[in-house]
């Protein structure tokens, strides 16, 4: 008997949330090729190996929450592909942050891997590091979570699924 999924888009926590929207590997796949220049339906598939009816899914959902935007192809009738709008260039960091942490825990030492280079250099790209407002390093040990209450300012936040807040 399948389990059924449990929705996260009304939980308190943009965490959660987060995930809520796209949180399942094959929507993170699908926008790390999209920020790999691939815009193709038949591009993602064979990259992916994915089945069609599942990147048809995940492809209708990105869409829908505004991740993926659908834009004609030059010169090819009514073939459509696949554009990460402004929300979908925003999980930039997030995808770099995933890829620094598996080239950090999912690789042995001497086993090839992808690395993330600047095209103006050719060089690494520097590891992502989240500082304070003075400028410092911090980790964990100097951030904790406070929650905000309801406002009853207007609600500027949209998505597929209405207002949300955070």
């Amino acid at each position: 008997m399948p389990v059924k999924r449990t929705s996260l888009g009304r939980v308190e926590c943009p965490v959660a949330r987060s995930l809520d929207e796209i949180g399942d590997w094959w929507s993170l796949l699908i926008i790390r090729d999209a920020f790999d220049g691939m815009r193709r339906f038949g591009e993602f598939q064979k990259r992916l190996g994915i089945s069609k009816g599942i990147l048809t899914a995940r492809l209708k959902h990105l869409v829908a929450i505004h991740v993926l935007e659908t834009a004609p192809v030059a010169d090819e009738g009514s073939y459509e592909e696949y554009v990460l709008t402004k929300k979908g260039r925003d999980l930039f960091l997030v995808i770099v942050s995933l890829r620094q942490w598996g080239e950090d825990h999912c690789f042995d030492k001497s086993e090839r891997h992808s690395l993330l280079v600047e095209k103006g250099s050719g060089q690494r790209v520097q590891r992502l590091a989240l500082r304070g407002r003075n400028g410092k390093e911090i980790d964990d040990s100097a951030t904790f979570v406070r929650k905000i209450e309801k406002s009853s300012a207007p609600q500027t936040r949209h998505s597929a699924k209405g207002n949300r807040s955070e």
